[in-house]
């Protein structure tokens, strides 16, 4: 529900009915307007009432566990058959093989409900097979899981004590069913070639299990721990630990252990959250661990099997390369269950039921500069990232620093955080390092602020193109910026345009056309109108060259950063007032839109094969990168043409990183403040570089400028869904 907040408050609003057994007393937050006393048969006909009575209601979603309705299943089938508005009912559990009288209680639930929501495809054809209800009446929403930074372990073990050793753990509320003796048991074996382990169970005794049989279990496992001599390898953590707590206590771990006897355990959610923080999993073969697990994503023992879960241990121990390639398999088979995630599939449930004919809104999570500072380093911005973590040997691009030169100035113009003059400076100051006598930028660096052999080997004009377009941006900013900052950058980037006379690469004329329109502001000269000139003329003889019916376009394909070259148009026009230029800008950009937009969202030109004149364009291999070229130039049309949209657009481009895509699954991470890779056919790239990352950035700061302008924001918003 925090995950849908954060995402989705400005379209529907939720309310909480408790249940109890019993009159409990809780506490609880002001989103919980009304309680229900479960074991009470009356009650569920006064909720059925109160919901009717109450016009705001337009959905119910029941969290149903049987343990809910225990002996009170005539009374839930009463309430949900009497309340008006559509019902969901989400099931935590499905029973394979049932008797007569359970395969009737479900079949009557189910057919009184609009939807039946399972967390597993095993679930799923569990309701299909055993209870005959039609696949076109249940989806599949995975259990959610937290997005993580991914701390450092060595870090983490540090603070909580845990120096030189190996952790194995588990965690959640203490029961039997748990069978954490499975791993006591195969702890002495373990232990002889690893005498560094230690096995934390983490978590108290469920409360259900302390009434009815106070701490049995618990103590036959302490025990076990004595009578095992296991009392240096095993540490009991008795709390119910806050929720930061145990996600560091998860990163901190090598092996997560999950032992669960019952083979009709639909789901875990102490299994996907370890997953979600890069833990290798050993697991018993529930169905939600044989679908996550497959294909090297873990490994699967036979229940209660000590000697099964000895040889894994072992074996992943042994193994550092074994535990990062779990570990990353893991991660990828599991990033689709976030709760942002998972909140975006709800959303698209409820909003099937109760349409009202207006788009869902994406909230914008607050901005987060965490991964753009981790990228960076004394040299710059590090140029490649696994998952979060920076990859140190991947070195450095002006490509990168240029980028980041002007996300950072947009970020410092917007906020006026006096922090960021740091990062411009670096950034500014890599391009000063890279910049050659003949005005020539070398793009690739290595760690020791060497330049790279790739240098020799690759095409550097784009390069080029972007740190005039960067440098540029910097100047037009002189009053915001120290003196001796723009000093610099003009002076780089007066040598710099002697370089691009030569160029003949589209994108490096029309990344240099953005950083002349920016110079010009501050700096009309005939030089950098001339210059601007000859750039767009280039620009437009290949425009002419290649233009053909049903393609407005520079080239015989669509690649990367297309947006760039009808935007650089328009920006040529500004210069130097030539109506052709600006005739070409909107012709070409009318033709881009046409093949990247849909009623709904923005579908990007993919990156597996560019989509060549005269063939159909291929799906998937979507970048962030192109997604915020394409809202740059946005908000440059509608400078010039004031069409709205052009806005329009602009939201449904930003929506795309929120998760307004085919997989319906975010591309930013508000957690680590970094942005996925890329957008693939069925999964996302989790990597988090600096390409993506900077792009999203900048993306965002120009969108929410012309947004906030527009006012459409509020005017949306006026359309609101109602909630549950």
């Amino acid at each position: 529900m925090s995950a849908f907040d954060e995402k989705f408050r400005d379209s529907f609003r939720l309310k909480v009915c408790a249940l109890e057994s019993g009159n409990e007393n809780y506490q609880y937050p002001d989103r919980v307007n009304y309680i229900m006393n479960s074991c009470d048969n009356k009650a569920y006909q006064v909720l059925a009432g109160y919901i009717n009575d109450t016009k705001e209601y337009k959905l119910v979603l029941v969290q149903h566990e049987f343990g809910f309705f225990s002996k009170q299943e005539a009374a839930l089938l009463q309430l949900i058959q009497s309340i008006r508005v559509p019902v969901i009912i989400t099931f935590h559990t499905v029973l394979p093989n049932p008797d007569t009288t359970l395969k009737l209680n479900i079949q009557q639930l189910t057919n009184a409900c609009c939807n039946i929501t399972v967390m597993t495809k095993n679930a799923a054809q569990i309701l299909e097979r055993d209870y005959q209800v039609a696949p076109s009446k249940i989806s599949i929403i995975p259990h959610g899981t937290h997005l993580v930074q991914h701390l450092d372990k060595t870090l983490l073990k540090h603070k909580y004590g845990f120096n030189g050793r190996n952790i194995l753990s588990t965690f959640g509320l203490i029961s039997s069913g748990k069978s954490i003796e499975t791993t006591l048991d195969a702890l002495p074996e373990i232990i002889q070639t690893n005498p560094d382990v230690l096995f934390l169970v983490i978590g108290k005794t469920h409360p259900s299990v302390v009434k009815q049989e106070g701490e049995k279990y618990r103590n036959m496992l302490k025990e076990k721990v004595t009578e095992l001599s296991l009392e240096q390898h095993v540490q009991f953590v008795n709390y119910y630990l806050p929720l930061p707590d145990l996600l560091e206590y998860l990163q901190l771990t090598d092996i997560y252990l999950f032992t669960s006897k019952d083979p009709n355990q639909a789901v875990s959610g102490t299994f996907s959250y370890a997953i979600s923080c890069g833990c290798p999993i050993v697991s018993t073969p529930i169905p939600h661990a044989k679908e996550v697990l497959r294909d090297d994503a873990g490994i699967l023992i036979d229940f209660e099997n000590s000697g099964q879960l000895s040889d894994a241990v072992k074996s992943l121990l042994h193994d550092e390369q074994l535990r990062k390639n779990i570990s990353s398999n893991g991660l990828h088979r599991i990033a689709a269950t976030s709760w942002e995630n998972v909140a975006i599939a709800h959303a698209l449930l409820f909003d099937g039921f109760i349409y009202t004919g207006n788009s869902i809104q994406f909230r914008l999570p607050q901005i987060n500069l965490d991964h753009i500072k981790n990228l960076t380093t004394d040299i710059g911005m590090i140029q490649f990232s696994r998952i979060n973590n920076p990859d140190h040997d991947s070195g450095y691009t002006v490509d990168d620093n240029a980028r980041a030169l002007i996300a950072m100035c947009m970020h410092y113009e917007t906020t006026g955080d006096i922090n960021d003059l740091v990062y411009i400076s670096r950034y500014l100051h890599f391009l000063g390092h890279c910049i050659q006598d003949n005005g020539r930028f070398k793009n690739y660096v290595d760690s020791k602020k060497q330049f790279t052999a790739q240098n020799e080997e690759s095409n550097l004009d784009d390069a080029n193109g972007r740190a005039i377009w960067a440098l540029g941006f910097l100047v037009s900013h002189k009053h915001l910026l120290p003196e001796k900052m723009v000093c610099d950058a003009t002076g780089w980037l007066d040598e710099g345009l002697k370089y691009m006379n030569d160029t003949h690469s589209t994108r490096a004329m029309a990344f240099a056309l953005k950083g002349l329109f920016y110079y010009h502001q501050v700096c009309p000269t005939p030089q950098n109108r001339l210059m601007a000139l000859k750039l767009a003329t280039k620009l437009e003889r290949m425009y002419m060259h290649e233009c053909d019916t049903g393609w407005n376009w520079f080239e015989s394909y669509l690649t990367y950063g297309n947006s760039v070259l009808p935007e650089a148009m328009l920006c040529a026009y500004l210069i130097t007032e030539n109506e052709r230029f600006k005739s070409i800008a909107l012709s070409s950009f009318d033709f881009l839109l046409s093949k990247t937009f849909t009623t709904k969202n923005i579908k990007l030109i993919s990156n597996r094969s560019w989509w060549q004149k005269g063939k159909i364009a291929a799906d998937f291999g979507e970048q962030p990168i192109d997604a915020a070229y394409t809202i740059l130039a946005l908000g440059r049309f509608h400078d010039v043409f004031k069409d709205e949209h052009y806005l329009q657009k602009m939201k449904m481009a930003l929506s795309w990183f929120l998760g307004n895509n085919h997989l319906h699954q975010i591309i930013y991470n508000s957690c680590t403040g970094g942005c996925y890779d890329g957008l693939e056919e069925t999964h996302v790239n989790l990597n988090q570089g600096a390409e993506s990352t900077v792009s999203y950035l900048m993306a965002r700061l120009t969108a929410e400028r012309y947004l906030r302008e527009g006012n459409l924001v509020e005017k949306e918003l006026a359309h609101q869904l109602q909630g549950i």
